[in-house]
């Protein structure tokens, strides 16, 4: 179905936009009129009553279960973006045994939720729940009082809360449906019970799906190597979807990171002990900021520049300097970092940065470029404004100071510096728990060190006079 653009009817002109390649309804709502017609002309009676129920034709890539040997399939998507349709259209799938990639139908499956109201509300009765996305003549049948869905081939599927995952021990299965594991208050434990669980059948398999939090349970998941992954934003499942709440939740949330949790389905991890964390820099961030009374543009070139190198940090951060230190505050104006640069590449995108903020100065740590990072500077701009800093210290002594900054409520974030969040939170009391170097990270404290931390420390009060 999806390689029909050669379909006999279809102008001689006409190829098949790449994005419609993805399914069936895709190839369908981009081909020209008379292929449209030609195409359901061709269906019968039957194959069109069966339409709205063949999954596979409607189905975005991230609801589909990929191939290959799996044991757990997790759906990490954003809010909105189809992850609970894909679950009930997996255990479909398994229930009639008849879809692609499917290894085998089941007879007995466990669906598990946070508590059993939303098992039974949205995994069940909800509108992309099992219930709505079954046809008329393989719907199963809800007892209330058995918590049991049970299929006219004989298949069950039973409920269960992970708020009494005690529930698990006992009975078995060839099949299992979580929903939203990593917002589990017993989520390691409920896990843990389902496993064991799992134990009929020649293959037994869960499909997982939920919106990433920053949880051990789901972390661990991942990286099992029994595990598959595909992920979804909320935006991939717009079509479905109030263009309200869109327009309301990217004007809201784009750019933060929770917004790249709850809405593009990305797992944000933070570092045990954290520099940072989260939350607070959630409370950091303001829609609006003051005429600022000074701007640096801060720099922390990579080593090399090819195409495995560190990014080079590049952060823009200005400060409003009234009153006594005490009552300073810095403002993060933009994170332009940028990856795989030659040292002139990078050097055109911080004076660009400061052409475009004002800044009176750029600050470069120059620990491994010495005067080349300063001569790459002026090749771009021979009268810019640049002043050197040496790392005296490790990454985590320097951050500190700053990090204490952010606590006292004197740094503020504009929207839209996600990237460099995630590294900040990232920072524990040992370094940087991540892959890479914290360049971004590096970049904001030589500026926030500049602006606030060495000009506090050079200030005196107007009216104390020299003696």
């Amino acid at each position: 179905m999806n390689g029909l653009d050669g379909c006999a009817g279809a102008p001689e002109n006409w190829t098949l936009p790449e994005h419609a390649l993805r399914s069936g309804a895709g190839w369908l709502a981009s081909a020209p009129l008379e292929v449209q017609e030609q195409f359901l002309d061709s269906l019968s009676e039957g194959e069109l009553a069966a339409l709205p129920w063949l999954f596979e034709f409607w189905a975005l890539p991230h609801q589909l279960p990929p191939s290959g040997d799996w044991r757990s399939w997790v759906i990490m998507g954003g809010r909105g973006a189809g992850k609970t349709r894909a679950g009930a259209e997996w255990v479909r799938a398994r229930v009639e045994g008849s879809r692609p990639h499917d290894p085998g139908a089941c007879s007995r499956i466990a669906l598990v939720g946070e508590t059993f109201d939303q098992v039974r509300e949205v995994m069940i009765f909800g509108e992309s729940g099992i219930l709505a996305c079954s046809p008329p003549d393989r719907r199963p049948e809800w007892s209330a009082t058995r918590r049991r869905l049970t299929w006219p081939n004989g298949a069950e599927a039973a409920a269960f809360s992970a708020h009494d995952f005690e529930g698990l021990r006992g009975p078995q299965f060839d099949g299992a449906w979580v929903d939203e594991l990593a917002k589990w208050k017993n989520g390691q434990d409920a896990w843990d019970m389902l496993q064991f669980a799992l134990r009929l059948g020649d293959d037994p398999r869960v499909c997982v799906t939920t919106t990433p939090r920053n949880v051990g349970v789901l972390k661990d998941l991942l990286k099992a190597p029994s595990t598959v992954v595909t992920h979804a934003r909320t935006q991939d499942n717009s079509a479905y979807l109030a263009g309200s709440f869109l327009a309301e939740v990217e004007a809201r949330y784009a750019g933060t990171r929770l917004g790249r949790q709850e809405l593009d389905g990305v797992l944000l991890e933070e570092a045990e002990g954290a520099l940072w964390r989260a939350a607070d820099l959630e409370r950091a961030r303001v829609d609006r900021v003051p005429e600022c009374d000074r701007v640096v543009v801060a720099v922390d070139p990579p080593v090399t520049g090819h195409a495995g190198s560190d990014t080079c940090g590049i952060v823009v951060v200005g400060a409003v300097l009234q009153g006594p230190p005490q009552s300073w505050r810095a403002y993060v104006l933009e994170d332009a970092s940028v990856s795989a640069a030659s040292p002139m590449a990078w050097a055109q995108v911080a004076v660009a940065a400061m052409r475009r903020h004002s800044a009176d100065r750029i600050v470069a740590e120059v620990n491994q470029g010495g005067d080349l990072v300063e001569t790459v500077l002026r090749q771009v701009d021979p009268l810019v404004a640049y002043r050197k800093v040496h790392a005296s210290r490790g990454k985590v002594a320097r951050a500190e100071p700053v990090a204490a900054l952010y606590e006292q409520g004197r740094v503020r974030h504009v929207r839209g510096l996600a990237d460099l969040e995630d590294q900040m939170c990232r920072m524990g009391p040992r370094g940087f728990e991540g892959k890479g170097s914290p360049d971004r990270v590096d970049a904001l404290v030589w500026g926030v060190t500049d602006l606030l931390i060495q000009a506090a420390a050079g200030y005196r009060h107007p009216q104390v006079r020299s003696l």
